[in-house]
């Protein structure tokens, strides 16, 4: 038994942490492509915004070269089907056509898509234009809903065609949001725990920023800041409150991981049947695994930033380098729905690695953005 699942059982009789919420009937697997002879023309690799204040910086190279090297810790490259624009890709901030080079699209058929702060969302082999300005997109676990942070700065909910568009919650004045996560899990069959159905994000104000969290349902909703207490019978040191980013969820009881900018280590949140959690290691960006089993982060590494996988078994675990080569930056990283993939962002585009970090990161996309990967 892991440990995940032995904490898990030991807190049967524990006092049950009530999160409301309703869960989402997840059906769709994504936007087809919508282009015509009218308007296939292939967009150019788009600029990559400028990271908010809550985020990590990364690389913001352009388009990348036609050949990049395949140098041990350089990504290779592969082909893959050039994306055509949608039909409802008409405004002048449309990705544009030029003479840089068509950059690689490895989106289709794999669930995999990328945000970089426009209306347009890659994904499916296609650009799907989600009407205002979208950052930091993460999808539900079943991924029938994207939630992300609008043109506007409030955090909003919609279906993968960009439509139905929702506002979860608007941000006060002067405060950013950045990096949505989902917290879905259904009800326990005992009655220990409740339905989850949430929307984790960063909150900074005044270059402080803590977790809050808010009903994924909801409608102009307020959000609450969100409780990071520690393990049982470990109260010598706090989870600090303040300068957590990152967080992100998996699992099947609402776990979730985060990052703390002032201590350099990754936490992980339990929340299955009371909320516990603590520092797992050093490294920041984490994502945690579709089964909550493995976390996978970013970790400097003689001047590089590595990709590090470890299993959420808490300080004692052993981390692996799963980029020990590298000669370039990867960061960002994402887990695709299977958890036999990770895709991560560099300074030539998205790559992808098996998750055990058996094979050499591929670069599959030219595209700068943020990977997140769709259930379909």
């Amino acid at each position: 038994m892991s440990a995940r699942a032995r904490r898990h059982a030991a807190a049967v009789s524990l006092t049950v942490a009530v999160t409301t919420g309703t869960a989402l009937l997840l059906t769709s697997c994504g936007p087809s492509t919508t282009s015509t002879a009218a308007n296939s023309a292939s967009p150019s690799a788009v600029s990559t915004p400028s990271p908010s204040s809550t985020q990590s910086a990364a690389p913001t190279t352009g388009t990348p070269s036609a050949s990049p090297t395949a140098a041990a810790g350089t990504p290779t490259q592969s082909s893959g089907p050039v994306p055509s624009r949608s039909a409802s890709a008409t405004p002048s901030s449309a990705p544009a056509t030029g003479n840089s080079p068509t950059p690689l699209n490895g989106t289709a058929r794999n669930g995999l898509t990328i945000s970089n702060g426009s209306r347009y969302v890659v994904m499916n082999g296609t650009t799907v234009d989600f009407g205002t300005a979208v950052r930091d997109l993460v999808w539900s676990p079943d991924g029938h809903k994207a939630a992300f942070v609008d043109g506007a700065g409030d955090l909003a909910v919609a279906n993968p065609d960009g439509s139905g568009r929702v506002t979860v919650a608007k941000h006060p004045a002067g405060e950013t949001w950045s990096h949505p996560a989902w917290q879905v899990a259904a009800a326990s069959p005992q009655g220990y725990y409740p339905v989850k159905d949430n929307l984790f994000f960063v909150a900074a104000r005044n270059g402080v920023s803590q977790l809050e969290k808010v009903p994924a349902t909801a409608v102009d909703g307020t959000p609450q800041q969100l409780g990071l207490g520690g393990y049982s019978g470990d109260d010598t040191q706090p989870n600090p409150e303040t300068g957590n980013l990152w967080p992100n969820g998996g699992g099947p009881y609402g776990s979730s991981v985060y990052a703390n900018s002032d201590t350099g280590e990754v936490f992980i949140r339990d929340e299955s049947l009371r909320q516990q959690g603590g520092p797992v290691t050093k490294g920041s960006e984490p994502a945690l695994s579709p089964d909550g089993e493995q976390i996978v982060f970013v970790r400097s590494v003689d001047g590089h930033d590595h990709l590090f996988e470890s299993a959420n078994s808490g300080a004692t675990a052993t981390a692996k380098d799963l980029t020990p080569h590298a000669t370039t930056d990867y960061t960002e990283p994402a887990w695709s729905p299977s958890g036999t993939t990770i895709a991560a962002r560099t300074a030539n585009g998205i790559v992808t690695l098996p998750a055990n970090g058996s094979a050499a990161p591929t670069l599959i996309s030219g595209y700068q953005g943020l990977p997140a990967y769709r259930h379909s």
